[in-house]
């Protein structure tokens, strides 16, 4: 029931701000809750599979979704997610846990430049473009190695899939969260096939976290066009980061 009560409360916060939220999961579920780091790993992509269904339903619903987008960063991704759960199986925990600390800490060093200092040089490159080689091939990079990130370290890789939204496609913040969340989807289910394959699935914790991160989702995506700009940016930088430190921080 503390796994459960956790999870929806999680799944609330994470369908508000549009992530899938693996890393905040798993860091919950392996400091919090003292899961092995690989099971906490298989578990947490195989719920958020679920979750970013629920997220993605509610989201089309309120208008915030760019679906053509969304389905072809999906459809890269799930491929690249697949090859990095296999790379993330032959790793040792103690290997993985700092390894996923520090990929959330720096995706959350990036999400806050974008949202806070726009201005910043970094972001100065813009692709609107939604046709031609250009477009496919560019899309086809960046959702195979946002799904290799995933894969590889256990997470959604939602700060770098918004990152690549907000700062490549110039999509709008709004449409920024729910479109994530339906990028995710495809990146979670082949990503968790890829841990079950090697044996990281727990289906009594796959269970748990599952009922308490769906209900938790969908009510939390109804608040999103609700949240002012400061807060919904503010929860972007504020999760993936909290996650990184309490696992660079954690033994």
């Amino acid at each position: 029931m503390f796994v459960f009560a956790a999870m929806l409360l999680l799944g609330i916060l994470l369908g508000f701000v549009g992530a899938g939220g693996a890393g905040v999961m798993i860091t919950m579920l392996s400091v919090g809750f003292d899961i092995p780091m690989q099971v906490a790993l298989g578990t947490s992509l195989a719920a958020m599979a679920f979750t970013s269904l629920s997220g993605s339903v509610s989201h089309f619903r309120e208008g915030n979704v760019n679906r053509r987008l969304g389905l072809l960063l999906g459809a890269f991704g799930a491929a690249g997610a697949f090859c990095g759960a296999h790379i993330s199986s032959g790793l040792a925990s103690a290997t993985l846990k700092p390894l996923t600390g520090v990929v959330l800490m720096f995706s959350a060093f990036l999400i806050y430049l974008r949202v806070f200092h726009p201005a910043n040089p970094l972001f100065s490159f813009r692709f609107t473009s939604t046709r031609g080689v250009k477009f496919w091939l560019l899309t086809g990079m960046v959702g195979v190695f946002n799904g290799l990130v995933s894969g590889a370290c256990g997470v959604g890789a939602t700060p770098f899939i918004q990152m690549t939204l907000l700062i490549i496609f110039n999509v709008p913040l709004y449409q920024t969260v729910g479109t994530t969340m339906l990028v995710i989807l495809p990146i979670a289910a082949f990503g968790s096939l890829g841990f079950l394959a090697a044996g990281h699935l727990d289906l009594v914790l796959f269970l748990q976290v599952l009922v308490g991160q769906v209900i938790g989702a969908y009510v939390g995506a109804k608040f999103t066009r609700m949240a002012p700009q400061l807060l919904l940016k503010s929860c972007m930088v504020a999760l993936p980061g909290l996650g990184g430190l309490i696992l660079l921080l954690a033994r």
